[in-house]
């Protein structure tokens, strides 16, 4: 994908056209067919241009309409060019080459600030307005592409990241307390709540489904759309109905993100999600003549599994059986025997231009793309939030509102064929669905137990203290986890979708890892026509007859393997070597953060008396049994923020 910057001046500098080059100086060690640079007396554009769709061949951009007297810069992949094509009464002959860009200038040209609303993709873009003397930009619904910006009144600087905004600011960087104190209290891998700040001081950036405009030097942001779930739901006459209904959308988001002169890729684990889209997209592909590349992260041979029965660290047999079904596959299962969530985390920060949580994948998502990369991969398709949407079904949570509703009968049906499919007793499943659905007795029952298993904190209770951030997260405290609380899945997905949030973290990450790599990552599973879908339908198509996930398992019979699509009682775990990996290096680790209990430029922020307890808890030689324990995620993500502050330390110093 492609990266933006521009500056907008209240009056005609010198400097504006300086600033822009080192702009896209900064912008230039990330892989680029163009680069292109257009300016005005006040507004100056540049785009860092990754062709990736047919029509991107040779795309010039920025590009100015003298019809429209308009410019625009963009990151964009539209996903509805057919409709818009038609709403915008687009000549036929003109279709087939028009760009994306182009298609946006004209969307604005008839709805004005308003045309965010008509379009789906991934998008940023920024426009100058000359009639209108207005700077006007956008992000898309879900925030899959960034965009930050700095302003003052004579002055407002934007760009797809954050550097080349630091590398022209008159203000040395430094860090912002608020979002820290968020990330530190945050013990999930969601990194903040505010969706408008950065890590850094000054640094803005715009959230998802937002615009903004700059109006003789006044910023004004408004939200444009939003994702809500409906009071009234879809009502079909039939599973069957249901099931054709879904297919239609699922597909139809399937297809539109595979427009791509370059090659198509799918990272494919075991499960529903990944592997739906990968049955979808090797049918699609095969009909214009290419093959779909799978890539399937898998542990080392010499990795014993150590997780439950109900767990597999190794999804080797379900990818194959997918591959194999599927078909009109190039498969790509990698160990990455070199690589750890330590080797790669100076790569990471230089591209995340933050700290970041998903340490347990970090080594193996950098290596797919590194793999992708070589074998010209222009579409990585990806399932990331196939869990909130097309394979949502939160079993025993649809129970806990049966039992609340007082619907036993329907209830006790669910319940025996949901017992009888995992193999659990409906003695053990009983309890345990009442645990939900009357979640305060419980943890009333449960309040000694509770304390025992309360997460270490990561961030300085003083620096919590003087940031008040407990204060500010805890209207969210059960959708992060905070003192053990947690939320059922319905107001999960809810919060998932109607805020922000969640979206913001995913799309800042896939926007600095495909920036990095030259690759765009597409999430059929987050299109907005599927999530509105999914949003629409009746709990009871989620779950039924004792499945969860039903309605994937329904729609796909016949596109994806019996033992994947039926396959109730196995999940895929994802990450459970990263310790293991870890062995060789951990002195290394220990090393390092004996030493950041020592550097104040730790200590100021960093709960050090808890990292050291945590160093205790886990030891000299860590089992790999405690991937998933809390204190060794403590420990690694405290040497990922300690990398970082020591970073911008040393820019704050110069």
């Amino acid at each position: 994908m492609s990266a933006i910057a521009g500056i907008w001046t209240r009056h005609p500098s010198p400097l504006l056209n300086q600033h822009l080059d080192t702009m896209m100086q900064v912008l230039s060690h990330f892989p680029a067919d163009d680069a292109g640079i257009w300016s005005s007396p006040v507004v100056a554009l540049g785009c860092h241009t990754r062709w990736i769709t047919p029509e991107s061949i040779l795309e010039c951009l920025p590009y100015h309409h003298p019809t429209f007297r308009n410019s625009i810069t963009a990151d964009a992949i539209l996903d509805n060019r057919e409709e818009l094509f038609s709403l915008l009464h687009i000549d036929y002959f003109k279709r087939r080459h028009m760009t994306d860009s182009e298609l946006i200038l004209r969307a604005y040209a008839k709805w004005g600030i308003n045309c965010p609303r008509y379009l789906l993709g991934d998008f940023s873009f920024v426009i100058w307005d000359e009639y209108n003397k207005r700077l006007f930009g956008a992000r898309d619904l879900l925030g899959n592409r960034t965009l930050y910006f700095e302003h003052h009144c004579d002055q407002f600087a934007f760009c797809t990241t954050m550097s080349p905004l630091l590398a022209i600011s008159d203000q040395k960087p430094s860090i912002n307390e608020s979002w820290l104190a968020e990330f530190l209290a945050i013990p999930v891998i969601l990194d903040t709540i505010d969706v408008k700040s950065t890590v850094y001081q000054g640094i803005h950036q715009l959230p998802p489904a937002h615009f903004f405009t700059v109006e003789d030097g006044r910023l004004k942001i408004d939200q444009y759309d939003g994702l809500k779930e409906p009071a009234e739901k879809l009502r079909l006459r039939s599973n069957g109905e249901y099931e054709e209904a879904f297919r239609d959308v699922f597909q139809t988001a399937v297809a539109s993100k595979l427009r791509t002169f370059r090659q198509v890729g799918v990272k494919l684990s075991g499960g529903l999600d990944s592997g739906s889209i990968a049955a979808f997209a090797s049918k699609f592909l095969h009909q214009e003549g290419k093959r779909l590349h799978t890539f399937s992260y898998i542990p080392p041979s010499d990795f014993a599994d150590w997780t439950n029965r109900y767990m597999v660290a190794d999804e080797t047999p379900y990818i194959q059986s997918i591959a194999r079904h599927a078909g009109n596959t190039r498969n790509h299962f990698l160990r990455f025997p070199e690589r750890n969530s330590i080797t790669v985390v100076d790569e990471l920060l230089d591209s995340i231009e933050a700290p970041y949580k998903f340490l347990e994948n970090s080594f193996w998502l950098t290596g797919i793309a590194e793999q992708a990369q070589m074998e010209s991969i222009g579409v990585m398709l990806t399932g990331g939030r196939g869990n909130y949407t097309v394979s949502w079904g939160p079993a025993c949570d649809y129970y806990a509102q049966l039992m609340r509703k007082v619907q036993w009968i329907k209830l006790y049906r669910e319940m025996k064929q949901y017992s009888r499919i995992e193999g659990i007793s409906r003695f053990k499943l009983f309890p345990f669905v009442g645990s939900h659905a009357f979640p305060l007795a419980a943890r009333w029952m449960n309040k000694s137990r509770e304390k025992d298993s309360m997460r270490p904190m990561l961030i300085h209770p003083e620096f919590a203290k003087r940031t008040e951030v407990m204060e500010k997260l805890q209207p969210y405290y059960g959708h992060v986890d905070m003192n053990g609380m947690q939320t059922d899945d319905f107001s999960e997905r809810r919060f998932q979708f109607e805020h922000l949030a969640t979206s913001n973290h995913y799309g800042t990450s896939t926007t600095k890892l495909s920036l990095r790599y030259g690759i765009a990552d597409r999430d059929p599973t987050n299109d907005p026509r599927v999530i509105r879908f999914c949003l629409s339908l009746p709990y009871d198509q989620f779950v039924q007859h004792g499945r969860d996930r039903s309605i994937i398992r329904r729609a796909v019979s016949g596109l994806l393997p019996d033992d994947v699509r039926m396959n109730q009682r196995v999940r895929g775990v994802q990450g459970a070597d990263w310790l293991y990996r870890l062995r060789s290096s951990w002195d290394t680790l220990t090393d390092e953060l004996h030493h950041m209990c020592l550097d104040p430029v730790a200590s100021a922020y960093l709960h050090i008396n808890q990292v050291k307890q945590s160093l205790n808890v886990v030891g000299a030689s860590p089992k790999s049994e405690l991937a998933f324990d809390p204190h060794a995620r403590l420990l690694m993500q405290s040497l990922i923020v300690y990398r970082f502050l020591k970073r911008t330390h040393s820019l704050e110093r110069r």
